[in-house]
């Protein structure tokens, strides 16, 4: 069979057969290269949705003898990224017979550790719930997909008709069953029914197709989607305008950036009740035709359908009353309106759970939204993590576009709250929770480190993230900051930074990193006011240039940045942390060194005020004093260093050795010195500590405190 990229109009064909040559022969080799495309487009299953299979032949090492082993997607991980470590493999005789000790849908969820007792590879991933939905089809490759167009037809109203005469009784139907053993017979009873089918809807969930090879199984499914995307197409604006027509005008693309940047660290506080949450924002034109619709309001209650949808963005969204034009920089009056609103949804998430738990149902769970609509505007989603709150967002785009697609062709259905509540507090998938790793200590914290692309900055973003946060990296130095983010996505992933470009003697540069970091993740947790230069010269030779350079950078630089963050804080009412790098020259005295040691000595007093200050506030204000950091700094540049070796009577190449040798310890002071110092405040131990100087330099007895 040959099939042309060009024969398709809604999904994409990545099959290249040079690729698929060299895997000839290898069949899981060829599962994981039909997954992996699959999952790189969008349009045919979401982020971590969906699973795969292939049957072989493989030598059971018991016997020695031929045995059929079916290899599938474990529990966990993404059809996009899957290598062979993320497969499970069974035996599928043995997969099978589980039938004959099934006590019924009652005990369903028990056969589970049963899956356990069907292994071939002890390398294999966990078995997934999905497991004997493959195993009971007697296919060699199948594919069991989350496509929007397949399921805006599996959650219409006449959906199971439309399949009908849309496949002319191809593609087979199963009424909606949660995932798990039943499903997987009923799947098998389905195609026993209808011999012959290409596929098989789910009702309200997603898409089975099938092949005799792995290529096959490839362009059958592209086939079924491409059909269902090309129907919605055609279908809509017959009934009548999409989403019943446009209620209101989005503002404009600067204005929405502008309103969400101020609105959304008011939403992260409220939504950061119960543990410190990321956000993420949205104002994709998929979003927006829905939330400014005339149906937002009877649709957006209704929930979604698909299970992997309804576990990302919760049991509905909130959606805000806010006109898209209102003042949002009275943050009181804004508070004012949007505290009820939170309670109103917290206790509708409430009665959910009491409604509908069982005897042995888990704990309530967080009460507050994961998706927020602001009409006119976008969207906001928050959750534990960064990518957990950007996927969210694509999933409820997901549901909206199978809503626009349900309403088109018929009338959007979504799962009754008790199917959905099962779902949610299933015992398996709250099993699936308490194995997850334990959080780090700065999961759902986001930090702003000012000069943070290099040296002593960086350092301390490099320690934040790994330790779980998220950082804003900025720098004044666009070439420097743009490798800097490229060397955070290579080390942590897209989802842990953002960069900025600031110079904080700009009040517009503060302005806009703030409002990126908003944007970004929702606000701020902590400042590392960093950014610094140094100028080392004799009375005489100072000039007023230099004094106000040393005075604009780092003591308005830290007071300004501070004033915004504090701003970002109060209105996210959770508190948070000022770190302010200062120097063991804002207590020691030293020569050539009047204007750069006056300016880190009212730095150092600056800290103490805005820590009395912010307390109440439950911010945090703390120093750590470095010293002698000369590793990656854009310190010793500039002349710095030679004026503190001619200061000292030495070589420039001199200075480590004579840095160190002056000190208690003995020790060159490196920036991973100074970024454990930063999270030894922030990381959990010292919550109850503001107002604290830590030196980290080697210790100069001069610089003691007290």
């Amino acid at each position: 069979m040959s099939v042309k990229e060009s024969n398709y109009k809604y999904v994409s064909y990545l099959w290249d057969d040079q690729e698929a040559a060299k895997l000839e022969g290898d069949e899981v080799a060829l599962l994981i290269y039909r997954s992996n495309l699959l999952g790189a487009d969008l349009r045919l299953t979401n982020y971590g949705g969906g699973n795969t299979s292939c049957k072989l032949n493989e030598v059971d090492p018991l016997t020695g003898l031929e045995t059929e082993v079916m290899w599938v997607k474990g529990s966990g991980g993404d059809l996009g990224t899957l290598k062979k470590s993320g497969l499970a493999a069974l035996y599928v005789d043995r997969l099978r017979s589980l039938k004959n000790i099934y006590r019924g849908v009652e005990h369903e969820d028990e056969m589970v550790d049963l899956f356990n007792h069907c292994i071939y590879d002890l390398a294999s991933k966990a078995p997934s719930i999905d497991t004997p939905l493959h195993g009971f089809l007697p296919f060699k490759h199948i594919d069991h997909l989350h496509p929007d167009a397949a399921i805006a037809i599996a959650a219409a109203k006449d959906g199971k008709k439309i399949t009908q005469e849309l496949f002319n009784g191809t593609i087979g139907w199963v009424e909606w069953k949660k995932p798990g053993f039943e499903l997987g017979l009923s799947l098998k009873k389905c195609l026993d029914e209808n011999p012959g089918i290409r596929g098989i809807m789910l009702g309200s969930h997603g898409l089975f197709t099938w092949g005799d090879t792995a290529y096959e199984s490839y362009v059958n499914t592209l086939e079924v989607i491409e059909i269902c995307s090309a129907y919605l197409q055609e279908n809509y604006g017959k009934k009548g305008p999409v989403f019943g027509g446009q209620k209101i005008e989005s503002a404009t693309e600067d204005n929405r950036k502008k309103q969400a940047a101020l609105l959304a660290p008011v939403l992260r506080g409220l939504c950061s009740s119960k543990q410190h949450m990321i956000g993420h924002f949205t104002d994709d034109a998929r979003v927006l035709e829905f939330i400014n619709s005339n149906d937002l309001s009877r649709l957006a209650p209704m929930g979604t359908s698909c299970p992997d949808h309804f576990l990302r963005t919760k049991i509905s969204p909130l959606v805000l009353d806010i006109a898209n034009d209102a003042d949002l920089t009275d943050v009181e009056t804004l508070k004012q309106k949007l505290v009820p609103a939170f309670e109103a949804y917290r206790a509708m998430y409430t009665n959910y759970y009491e409604t509908c738990k069982h005897d042995n149902s888990p704990a309530v769970r967080d009460t507050n939204p994961v998706v927020i609509l602001y009409p006119g505007i976008g969207m906001f989603t928050f959750s534990k993590d960064k990518q957990t709150a950007r996927v969210a967002a694509e999933f409820y785009t997901n549901a909206i576009n199978v809503m626009k697609g349900a309403e088109a062709v018929s009338e959007y259905t979504s799962l009754p709250h008790q199917e959905a509540f099962n779902i949610e507090y299933w015992l398996l998938e709250e099993a699936k929770l308490q194995r997850m790793p334990k959080p780090k200590p700065l999961t759902g914290k986001i930090a702003m480190i000012t000069g943070s692309a290099g040296g002593i900055g960086k350092a301390i973003a490099k320690k934040f993230v790994a330790e779980g946060g998220v950082v804003v990296l900025n720098d004044m130095n666009a070439e420097r900051l743009q490798e800097a983010g490229a060397e955070f996505e290579k080390l942590f992933g897209k989802d842990s930074y953002s960069t900025v470009q600031l110079d904080v003697t700009s009040a517009t540069d503060i302005d806009k990193a703030f409002s990126a970091a908003a944007l970004a993740f929702g606000g701020v947790d902590i400042i590392v006011n960093n950014a610094g230069l140094s100028i080392s010269k004799p009375i005489g030779d100072h000039t007023e240039k230099d004094w106000d350079l040393l005075y604009d950078v780092l003591v308005k630089g830290q007071f300004f940045v501070t004033q915004a963050a504090a701003l970002t804080m109060q209105k996210q009412s959770i508190g948070g942390d000022i770190i302010n790098i200062v120097s063991k020259n804002a207590l020691v005295s030293g020569p050539n060194n009047a204007g750069y040691g006056s300016a880190k000595a009212a730095q150092l007093h600056l800290s103490r005020l805005n820590a009395a200050e912010l307390g109440a506030d439950h911010i945090r204000v703390n120093v750590v004093n470095p010293d002698a950091v000369i590793s990656d700094s854009n310190i010793w540049a500039g002349g710095w260093a030679e004026g503190r070796a001619k200061a000292y009577g030495i070589t420039v190449a001199e200075l480590p050795s004579y840095y160190a040798k002056r000190t208690l310890l003995n020790q060159i002071i490196l920036p991973d010195d100074i970024a454990n110092a930063c999270f030894a405040f922030v990381g959990g131990l010292l919550n109850k500590s503001t107002g604290n100087i830590l030196n980290v330099d080697g210790g100069v007895a001069m610089a003691f405190v007290r």
